[in-house]
């Protein structure tokens, strides 16, 4: 079974809030007959595109190769928070890497934020980018960590974005009975997903791209990527599937796995969305199986939570999110909820990206465990320079510790599933 089938209609976007709000390209024609490239890209998502983009702005030639549609998969779908630094925070960097190594990579993290900030404003993407992304927690000792976490990073890295929220501060900002107190990241940010993703295709086919959707690849190999019947010949080839790579290469199959996650878009709330939110920020809690919302521009709530480990969504993934949506606000009961959705990202076993020379000139870029909207924009900018001759940025991100889960192909899928059933206990008892 593939993932790319088993939820969604072939070549249509989900019915998701996000596709009803979001004027799309003409559909991008199919890849026929033997073409050849100096790039051949397969995914369309923002590592892909962001890849596609740059090199197309160096004058190479890009041929980037989509099953579905352009945005179609995490990158159109996700809870559409850019957080600062990596999916790690720095803390837990500093003890795998050292400090030296997690100054880098926080340099990095940041250095991915402004590319999307860069890039949305140099191609005028209309995507609803607005600052602030809150981290609440619901017990003193969370809040406790969050706080120090602010202190942490405007000591160690004159950080000074990040603000803590007490008690009443944050219940000011959130009225939810959830929690107790958190902090604030207001270089963070957060904004459509799936108009980005839009976005950065029209800015990648003016720039010379050649998009195909409709484009399942079936095999890559060194020089050659191959579709069912048709074929593209490229010096690089890079793999942007993320989530839906499948077992296109067995390296990123054994490190890179993927779960999906769920969202809903309540009706508008109107006057009622002062209950959510009182400023236009995101937010996300400190629980293992994080739950994040924000509030759309029509005021809809845009509420994320639960996650699954197999194939297949649930059949009613409306009532899968509203039993969280109603823990965290109970007031919000008899909302009706007009559009939910799942999709697919990709996770390691650290939590951190997994970027990696996979065969002589190919490169893959995945992994980013919840923390794609900046990473993988920032991955395929870091694959297109590398192709450029600037490595230094892939090989540091290729440095990364991102091990293979174990159990292999039969068991990981299982054992993770083991693994989060028991962590979201620990969330629920408060442990």
């Amino acid at each position: 079974m593939n993932l790319l089938f088993s939820n969604d209609r072939q070549g249509e976007y989900p019915a998701s809030w996000y596709a009803a709000t979001t004027e799309f390209l003409p559909v991008f024609a199919p890849l026929r007959g033997e073409v050849s490239a100096e790039v051949c890209i397969v995914g369309a998502g923002y590592t892909g595109l962001s890849a596609a983009l740059e090199l197309a702005r160096a004058g190479r030639r890009v041929v980037v190769l989509e099953a579905h549609r352009v945005g179609f998969g995490a990158s159109g779908r996700n809870g559409g928070q850019l957080g600062s630094g990596q999916r790690v925070d720095q803390q837990g960097l500093e003890k795998l890497v050292g400090r030296a190594d997690a100054a880098t990579y926080w340099a990095l993290g940041e250095d991915a934020k402004a590319l999307v900030k860069r890039l949305i404003a140099e191609h005028g993407i209309d995507c609803h980018l607005k600052p602030g992304v809150a981290w609440t927690g619901a017990s003193t000792a969370q809040v406790a960590e969050l706080h120090g976490y602010v202190d942490f990073l405007r000591e160690r890295y004159g950080y000074a974005h990040a603000e803590t929220l007490d008690a009443e501060a944050c219940r000011a900002l959130c009225p939810s009975p959830a929690y107790v107190g958190g902090m604030i990241d207001r270089d963070a940010a957060h904004l459509h997903p799936l108009r980005l993703a839009v976005g950065l295709a029209r800015a990648a086919r003016d720039a010379g791209a050649v998009i195909h959707e409709g484009s399942y690849v079936h095999h890559v190999e060194p020089g050659l990527v191959q579709t069912a019947a048709d074929r593209v010949r490229a010096d690089h080839v890079i793999l942007a599937g993320n989530g839906y790579l499948g077992s296109l290469d067995r390296k990123v199959r054994a490190r890179v796995m993927p779960i999906n996650n769920f969202i809903a878009a309540t009706e508008p709330l109107d006057d009622r969305a002062a209950q959510v939110l009182t400023e236009d920020v995101a937010v996300a809690d400190s629980r293992f199986v994080v739950n994040y919302f924000r509030l759309s521009h029509d005021k809809r709530l845009l509420f994320g939570g639960g996650e699954s480990y197999g194939y297949r969504f649930p059949s009613d993934i409306a009532a899968k999110v509203r039993r969280p949506m109603t823990e965290i606000f109970p007031h919000l009961a008899d909302v009706k909820i007009d559009y939910a959705w799942g999709g697919t990202l990709a996770i390691t076993m650290k939590r951190l990206p997994y970027l990696a020379q996979v065969a002589p000139g190919v490169l893959s870029a995945s992994g980013y465990s919840g923390h794609g909207l900046g990473t993988a924009t920032h991955a395929g900018w870091l694959m297109a320079r590398a192709i450029m001759g600037e490595q230094e940025g892939f090989e540091t991100m290729s440095a990364l510790p991102v091990p293979a889960f174990p159990g292999g192909g039969m068991l990981r899928t299982p054992l993770l599933s083991l693994a989060m059933s028991w962590y979201a206990l620990r969330d629920r008892l408060g442990i």
